[in-house]
Formats: C-alpha cells, sequence, structure tokens
C-alpha cells in the first residue's frame, strides 16, 4: 500500500432542520391551536485514531465528506429526525489542523482517540414555540442553521521513541536491519530509503522500543532539494534523535561537512526540534584504522560544536549495536513519558430547548413568518399550556 502521510480534505457537518408551520386540524376542533414541531439538528462530522491503519491513502481519493442534514418539522408536534453523524478513521499519530487558519484543531495520539471536526447545525423552531397568551396562533418559525464546513490538513506523524537522520547512505536502514525485524531496502545508491519505516527493538525481555527511520536529508533539503524536510515531522514526537555520521562515505566527501549540512537543515526545519535530545553515532568503524577514526570523530565533534552523547558503531557487522541499543533503552527509561492531554470532548448535542442561539435569532428578527389565512385569534377557553412566553 501507498504510504501517505498528508493530505487535504473538505468536510461539512449536516444543516439543522427548520421549524415547522402548522395548525391542529380535527372534526368537530374549530381552532386546534399550533402544532408545528421543532427541525432535528444536523450530523456532526468525527475523526477517530485507528491503529489498524496506517496511512492517509484513502483520503487521496475521496476528499469530500458531509454528514446528513436534520429533518425538518412536522405537524402534530412531530420533531424532526437528528442528522446522522459521520466518523472518519484515521492513522494513530494523524494532526488535524484547520488548511485555512492554520489552527490545530485536534492531535490523534491514542487508539479509539475520537474528537469533533466540524460542529452540526442547530434545529429550528416550530410555531408551537411561538404560542403565548398573546399570540394565540402563532404562524412563525425559525430555519435551522448551516453546518460548519472546514478544509482541513492531515498529517501523519509517526509514533517512534528514536528517531534516526542523517545523509543517503549513512547507514541508517542498515542500522535499523540489524536492531530490529524491520527490513527496508538497503543499496549502495542515495535515497533508497523513501518513506519512513519502523522496527520494535527488544533490548531485553518485557523491554521494548520503537525507531524510526526517514529518508536522508542533503544540503538544501529546506528549500526542496532531494525528498526536502517534511519527512522530519516524523521525528517530533520521538523521545530521542539519533544522528548517523557516515566515516567513509561512498564519495568521498567529508564527515565534519557532512554533518554540518544535517545540524544545519534540522536548525533551518524547527529550532524545537534541533533542541531535543540528540545522539552523534559514527558508523563503519569496522573500515577505519582506530587513530583515523578517533581523528575524524574528534574533526566532526569541533566542526558542529558538539556536546551531546557520541557513539560508534558498525550497523553492517554488528559490532557496538547491542551496546548501542542497551544505551538507548537506559536513555529512553530515564525520559520523562511526554504528557498527553485528552481533550474534552464536546458532543455538541443541542437539546429541544429555548436556548440563546433561539433568543438571538429572535432578537435579530430571524423568524419567518407564513402568510395570514381566515384564522382569527383564538378565544380564551382555547388557549393551552404555554411551553414558552416571550419577554
Amino acid at each position: 500500500m501507498k504510504f501517505v502521510d498528508e493530505t487535504r480534505i473538505k468536510v461539512e457537518a449536516g444543516d439543522g432542520g427548520s421549524g415547522c408551520v402548522s395548525f391542529r386540524r380535527e372534526k368537530y376542533v374549530a381552532r386546534g391551536g399550533p402544532d408545528g414541531g421543532d427541525g432535528g439538528d444536523g450530523g456532526h462530522v468525527y475523526m477517530i485514531a485507528d491503529e489498524n491503519l496506517n496511512t492517509l491513502v484513502d483520503f487521496r481519493f475521496v476528499r469530500f465528506h458531509k454528514a446528513e442534514r436534520g429533518e425538518n418539522g412536522r405537524a402534530k408536534d412531530q420533531t424532526g429526525a437528528r442528522g446522522e453523524d459521520i466518523t472518519l478513521r484515521v492513522p494513530v499519530g494523524t494532526r488535524v489542523a484547520d488548511d485555512d487558519t492554520g489552527e490545530i484543531i485536534a492531535d490523534l495520539v491514542m487508539h479509539g482517540q475520537r474528537q469533533m471536526v466540524a460542529k452540526a447545525g442547530f434545529h429550528g423552531l416550530g410555531n408551537t414555540r411561538f404560542k403565548s397568551s398573546v399570540n394565540r396562533a402563532p404562524r412563525q418559525k425559525t430555519l435551522g442553521t448551516p453546518g460548519e464546513v472546514r478544509n482541513l490538513r492531515l498529517e501523519l506523524m509517526l509514533l517512534a521513541d528514536v528517531g534516526l537522520l542523517g545523509l543517503p547512505n549513512a547507514g541508517k536502514s542498515t542500522f535499523i536491519r540489524a536492531i530490529s525485524a524491520a527490513k527496508p531496502k538497503v543499496a549502495n545508491y542515495p535515497f533508497t530509503t523513501l518513506v519512513p519505516n519502523l522496527g520494535v527493538v527488544s533490548a531485553s525481555p518485557e523491554r521494548s522500543f520503537v525507531v524510526a527511520d526517514i529518508p536522508g536529508l542533503i544540503e538544501g533539503a529546506s528549500d526542496g532539494a532531494g525528498l526536502g524536510i517534511r519527512f522530519l515531522r516524523h521525528l517530533e514526537r520521538c523521545r530521542l534523535m539519533v544522528h548517523i555520521v557516515d566515516l567513509l562515505p561512498e564519495d568521498m566527501s567529508d564527515p565534519a561537512e557532512n554533518a554540518k549540512v544535517i545540524v544545519s537543515e534540522l536548525k533551518k526545519y524547527s529550532e524545537k526540534l534541533a533542541a531535543k535530545t540528540c545522539w552523534l553515532v559514527f558508523n563503519k568503524t569496522d573500515l577505519v584504522l582506530a587513530d583515523e577514526a578517533e581523528e575524524t570523530i574528534k574533526r566532526v565533534v569541533e566542526a558542529i560544536n558538539w556536546e551531546g552523547e557520541v557513539h560508534t558503531m558498525s550497523a553492517s557487522s554488528g559490532v557496538g549495536t547491542k551496546d548501542l541499543v542497551r544505551a538507548m533503552m537506559e536513555q529512553i527509561e530515564s525520559l520523562p513519558r511526554p504528557k498527553i492531554e485528552m481533550p474534552v470532548e464536546d458532543d455538541g448535542d443541542v437539546g429541544f430547548l429555548w436556548d440563546e442561539y433561539h433568543k438571538d435569532q429572535i432578537a435579530n428578527h430571524a423568524v419567518i413568518e407564513e402568510g395570514d389565512d381566515d384564522w382569527d385569534d383564538w378565544e380564551s377557553e382555547d388557549d393551552g399550556h404555554v411551553i414558552y412566553a416571550r419577554d
């Protein structure tokens, strides 16, 4: 299945149903009084995180999603049916933002987490609601309000404990193959990795963590060179980043300059991401002499003013990988788990009440009045129970 980690869609909540103007017509009942029912509320649009999904590819084919409209009110005080909600399933780790304003609507980071992304319209009032001692035969009603319409941007950010970054062919995919069961493609040409890969690493029984391998960065990635920097978003939720540096690059480039490129591109993308805990790991130590490796490492550390931890390994032969995995596990366990604030879900249900919305509608003359017919005002004995009285 194609990996899609960003897409744009449009959602529209259901409109509220309009109220009804109706009067009771029954044999031997000359003036039966108003019996127009309220409309029904529209349907909301929700999004829910589903751990069984791992891509947003389905939204590439269906970009418009609309909830059901509430039914109009009917005679005999029948309330219109409420519109049916729709729930869109997205992978765990999906961030939902308003594409027009940039507002973050939801961060769905737990399986089953649900969030409303478009609120339904309110129902309109039937003429029964306008009955009073001075208005015995009301012909007023209110219309339902339109449902919320939103253009959304969906971004999938992988949930991993450790994120790997570096130039193409630095050994990231080889490393993740060596320490986990993941089998990303490995070859001796740049950009072998085109999409992020996840691997579960077992440090010891009942102790494991998840590693994310993203496509390599090159100089100018922030300006769109290579695969760009859009995959860096997958590192935002990582608790530890590992910058892998090739001690013996295929193109014979300078490891110090290569490391500076990654640090520079990371800062251009996000200062916050660049400030995360990061380790510098030198790969292919088995292909260079110990003295030469030590000299290169010292030169790289000085070139980028590195103050974090430094490790060495050979991903291909496995030298140093077990020690590195144990160190990663200890580091992850020492870091506090990120606090996930579950939003208080507003189900948006609107009771059939004379609420503030309807008061505002009447105050703003949003009441619809139907034409007169041969009805006269009621007699006093026709006045039934007053449901709502206006000031």
